[in-house]
């Protein structure tokens, strides 16, 4: 498997040999060719976690809408069950080693604050709340036939894009 570089670090006056490295090794996963069949297996997840999306009513308008007016604590506690599967799911990763499918190492960076951070989470939450979707459940919602959501996926697109473009000019 062929490594590339993507860029080089970043001096934040934080940096050391382990984050310099890491940004070395970094793989271009869109460089990297895999057999055909890897798609169909990813739909096959991608459909299964739709179906589960829609069963869980988590893609719900009504159901995002009871979480942000508080009146429900259905998406508290499915949020809530994510954050702890994600927890346990990274410590036990980090504890035994767990290697990708490809047999990989599986590296975990710190991750240091910055106010950037509160911006985007306010725009990402305001956003969530006036559309009633957040970036996860926008092809389950296109998905179940809520046709409008498209809107709401062209948008969250174009703001990648406005976002790519002033990247550098940005708080991080």
């Amino acid at each position: 498997m062929e490594k590339l570089i993507q860029q080089p670090p970043v001096d934040n006056g934080q940096s050391d040999l382990a984050t310099r490295e890491l940004d070395a090794m970094c793989v271009n996963e869109s460089q990297v060719q895999r057999p055909w069949w890897d798609n169909l297996k990813y739909s096959a997840w991608g459909v299964l976690f739709g179906i589960v999306f829609f069963k869980a009513e988590i893609i719900s308008w009504f159901r995002i809408q009871e979480m942000f007016r508080f009146e429900s604590f259905h998406m508290y506690g499915v949020i809530g069950t994510a954050v702890m599967v994600g927890l346990i799911s990274v410590q036990l990763i980090k504890r035994l080693g767990i290697k990708t499918i490809q047999g990989e190492t599986v590296v975990i960076p710190d991750k240091t604050f910055n106010k950037g951070q509160i911006y985007g989470g306010l725009l990402f939450g305001l956003g969530w709340a006036i559309t009633g979707a957040c970036p996860g459940p926008l092809f389950a919602q296109i998905g179940a036939g809520y046709s409008v959501i498209i809107v709401t996926f062209l948008s969250a697109w174009l703001g990648t894009y406005v976002y790519g473009v002033f990247r550098e000019k940005l708080p991080h």
